[in-house]
């Protein structure tokens, strides 16, 4: 049997232009795709209109660009994909693997994340107030093989970890469309940051439930800032200077442990990634937060 095409891909959300961290995973995962002679994709998640920045889409595709970061195929618009979304959760209703929930928040917290509606047993029918649906997740100890951090465990327990994936604002949410689109575009390895490690086990659990295997998973450190805060753009990050992407590059490779020689700065982006491609160390990663 053939070995799988290493299919990679990077998806930022439009909520403002590109900042240091997420060039770094950009970077990272970029330069897996490419140590692995494989694919690697740009996916704008453009999910939550009330978030999202009116030109952040065009500054993050440009600063890609300026860094010489090209997807091998058309970036895809999850905006462009509702369609698909609500296919999937008619299907995952019907199948009793999703239910709609009209609780609140603070009915929620306090019932200590159980549903005093009995959502999940289809007793609660929303009627006219907003709902939310969720993935009905089962009491799992999920295990599995993280190629930075190693064999890793999580526990997901039904009902009070269910994520939300049509919101009540009637906006598809991120553990959906994630997954989906993952399974559509053929994706075989995520190269994420680490604060997003939590969510891997719920997203397994959906991968399954839509027929797929999961792919593997690679979870880098977070850039931090001064205050010890993840570096993002709710933490006000700043946007890349797009006038000196050797330099950015650089700095990135040296966030990823990559130690390129000085004089390399000098040289254009194509030049520094051609040395990455070339020196990738995926185990000269740090392990912590930067």
């Amino acid at each position: 049997m053939a070995e799988q095409t290493y299919r990679g891909r990077f998806a930022p959300s439009p909520t403002g232009p590109l900042h240091f961290g997420s060039l770094v995973t950009a970077l990272a995962s970029f330069m897996e795709a490419r140590t692995h002679q494989g694919q690697w994709l740009v996916r704008i998640e453009d999910l939550d209109p009330l978030r999202e920045s009116t030109h952040a889409t065009d500054q993050i595709l440009h600063s890609l660009t300026c860094h010489g970061l090209i997807p091998d195929e058309p970036v895809r618009f999850q905006s462009r994909r509702h369609n698909a979304y609500q296919t999937i959760i008619d299907t995952l209703l019907q199948r009793g693997t999703a239910y709609r929930c009209a609780c609140s928040r603070k009915q929620l917290l306090a019932h200590q994340g159980r549903h005093p509606e009995r959502c999940r047993n289809g007793n609660s029918v929303p009627g006219d107030r907003p709902f939310a649906v969720r993935f009905a997740l089962h009491d799992e100890t999920s295990d599995w093989h993280d190629e930075l951090l190693g064999e890793q465990t999580q526990t997901v327990r039904a009902e009070l970890d269910d994520p939300v994936i049509l919101r009540k604002e009637g906006f598809y949410a991120y553990q959906l469309a994630v997954v989906a689109d993952d399974i559509d575009q053929g994706i075989t390895d995520v190269v994420r940051g680490s604060d997003l490690l939590d969510m891997t086990a719920q997203q397994q659990q959906i991968y399954r439930a839509l027929g797929a295997a999961p792919p593997r998973w690679l979870h880098i450190p977070v850039i931090l800032n001064e205050q010890g805060q993840k570096l993002s753009k709710q933490n006000h990050a700043p946007a890349l200077d797009g006038t000196q992407p050797s330099r950015n590059l650089m700095t990135a490779l040296q966030a990823l442990g990559q130690q390129p020689p000085v004089a390399l700065e000098r040289s254009g982006t194509n030049d520094i990634l051609d040395w990455a491609v070339r020196h990738w160390r995926r185990g000269a990663i740090p392990l912590t937060s930067l």
